[in-house]
Order: structure tokens, then sequence, then C-alpha cells
């Protein structure tokens, strides 16, 4: 989330699955989440993102799953490279 700039508001804000402030700073602080919350904040986390690109940008756009955000998932892979290296750099330009 701080690669990209997000902070707790941006994930509740866009959220329709009632995920709370609570929720989203369990998950920034490593708290071990179920399955279904693990899940619910993937789903914010990429609509947050999705929104803040342009056109051409959301055809370039992967869209992360949990194993890629939570490091005790089954399935996560540290040595991952993520696809969206570089959408990141172009948004961080465009918001300095």
């Amino acid at each position: 989330m701080d690669d990209w700039g997000l902070g707790n508001h941006d994930l509740v804000d866009v959220s329709t699955e009632q995920l709370t402030h609570k929720q989203v700073q369990k998950a920034r602080n490593g708290r071990e989440l179920t399955l279904k919350m693990k899940m619910k904040v993937t789903r914010a986390f990429n609509v947050a993102i999705w929104a803040r690109l342009d056109a051409e940008a959301r055809e370039a756009y992967f869209e992360y799953m949990h194993k890629h955000l939570f490091a005790y998932t089954k399935g996560y892979d540290a040595g991952w490279e993520d696809p969206n290296g570089e959408l990141k750099e172009k948004l961080k330009v465009v918001r300095e």
C-alpha cells in the first residue's frame, strides 16, 4: 500500500463490503487474517488502484491476488517480481 501511496481510508472509501479502518490497519501491521478478510482487503486494494489509473494504464494493470500481498499466505513467492512496477513509477511521477 505504501508503494502505491494508499492509506487506510482509501481502501475503506472504495470498498463495497463494509471494510473498516481497523481491519485495514490489522492487515497493514501484519496480523494474520482469515482468507475471507484477505480477499476483502485485496479487492479493495485493486479497486483503489484502478480508480487512480487512466484508461491506458488500466489496460496494462495486473490485478493482485491475496498471495501477492500477504507473506504468510499459501502460494506466496518471495522472489515474485511485481508486473505493475512501471505503473507505480508513472503514478508517483504524476503526483509529484
